[in-house]
């Protein structure tokens, strides 16, 4: 694990990044549900989204406590199998992003809903390759869609935003065909769960589960789907 996620000297990067960009704070912008979804499935099911947004550890944790996520699992897409480790992807010069992908169940939530909550708590989707006190390729904003479905719905949500104009300044949020979800190492698995008191946790991250508490209630559930 880097020092820079790590050590208290996160805090001072992160109020300076947040200075320096004006970047949007979780829950600080009223997401409007998306105009263009699928509808909600007729019988329990399984499917999958895999969204990147900066660190995802954070990214992670807001899934958990969603209501209809099954699971959330930290990895990388992006990029090619062979590079997709912690450090090889740290360089930014992979093509990785930071991933989570997100099982969830159909007729509980849909697709839609779930960008809601990536586009509106999760992360800050008009940042250029970086969050918060993370800054590089690695940590852009994106949808990695696994069929032609999710592709129309993510394309036509970026579009509504922007033309919206929801969010301060434009939605930069790359959405790309998923070529291949690769699951991260052990030791990022739970990170914010299992370590609450971490700074960077309690800076970065603890915040965007309180928003989704409060912005989304009828969405949130308060034991975190391992």
């Amino acid at each position: 694990m880097t020092s820079r996620r790590t050590t208290l000297g996160v805090l001072v990067l992160a109020l300076a990044a947040a200075a320096a960009c004006g970047s949007v704070s979780a829950g600080s912008v009223a997401v409007p549900p998306p105009q263009v979804d699928a509808a909600l499935a007729a019988t329990k099911g399984e499917a999958t989204a895999v969204v990147a947004g900066g660190c995802f550890w954070g990214v992670q944790a807001v899934f958990q406590h969603t209501r209809g996520v099954l699971r959330a699992t930290f990895g990388y897409a992006g990029g090619a199998a062979q590079t997709a480790h912690y450090e090889m992807v740290g360089t930014g010069r992979t093509g990785h992003a930071e991933s989570v992908e997100i099982a969830y169940d159909p007729s509980q939530i849909t697709y839609g809903q779930l960008l809601r909550v990536f586009f509106a708590v999760a992360h800050d989707p008009t940042q250029l390759n970086r969050q918060g006190p993370d800054d590089g390729p690695q940590y852009r904003s994106a949808i990695f869609a696994s069929n032609a479905d999710q592709e129309r719905i993510a394309r036509a949500y970026v579009t509504q935003l922007n033309q919206s104009k929801v969010f301060p300044q434009p939605v930069v949020t790359e959405i790309s065909t998923l070529a291949g979800f690769y699951t991260a190492e052990a030791y990022h698995q739970d990170y914010a769960t299992l370590h609450p008191d971490d700074p960077y946790i309690r800076f970065n991250d603890a915040p965007k589960v309180e928003a989704l508490k409060r912005v989304f209630p009828e969405l949130f559930v308060a034991r975190p789907a391992r």
